[in-house]
């Protein structure tokens, strides 16, 4: 399929009643894609929040669609959206130790790179806190830096570990000693399935 007929079938998984975050809908896409203005229409598709009606099939034509207009990081993009909608979406605010306090001196980077070590409230049988790789993507931001604060996605290796969260708990980031960051749950989406 050609880029139009990916992104013309991915509309039409959209419920009809659906609204992006910039309250556009699936005929805001039929219309841009009428006038020829795909990345228009693909930044609408991916722009519409949660996991509740996302199937991995809406994903793969996305991810189709941006490959054939090398779109690199749409791909990446598109690629963590589906691992949401299979294994659950989580939000957080993350709270950056200070550089004196002992946290990191570099920013976090923002595209889903780190893969830092977080304590989600488990505790393994020699009474310790076992801890967890969850990955990180910044939103709003291109980082987070030293001592900084925003909000993050976490993509967890082990995504059922993290099933017990709920928003206003808070995890802690683990890099080396002390604790390099907290972060409060805001959103939490399980897999429809």
């Amino acid at each position: 399929m050609d880029v139009p007929d990916l992104l013309r079938h991915a509309a039409d998984v959209v419920p009809a009643d659906e609204r992006s975050d910039a309250d556009l809908g699936a005929n805001d896409v039929r219309e841009y894609l009428r006038h020829h203005e795909w990345e228009v229409a693909l930044g609408i598709l991916e722009d519409f929040d949660g996991i509740r009606w996302q199937t991995v099939r809406f994903w793969d034509l996305l991810i189709e669609a941006a490959q054939q207009m090398w779109l690199a990081d749409d791909v990446t993009w598109l690629h963590w959206r589906r691992s949401e909608t299979l294994h659950g979406l989580i939000r957080a605010d993350l709270q950056l130790a200070a550089p004196d306090a002992g946290g990191r001196r570099s920013p976090i980077p923002g595209k889903g790179q780190l893969r830092p070590l977080w304590s989600i409230g488990r505790t393994a049988a020699e009474s310790h806190d076992e801890l967890h790789i969850a990955r990180i993507r910044v939103e709003s931001a291109p980082e987070i830096p030293p001592g900084g604060r925003g909000p993050i996605r976490l993509l967890p290796l082990t995504p059922s570990h993290w099933r017990h969260l709920e928003p206003g708990d808070t995890v802690t980031m683990h890099e080396r000693n002390p604790v390099a960051a907290t972060a409060t749950i805001t959103q939490i989406e399980h897999p429809p399935h």
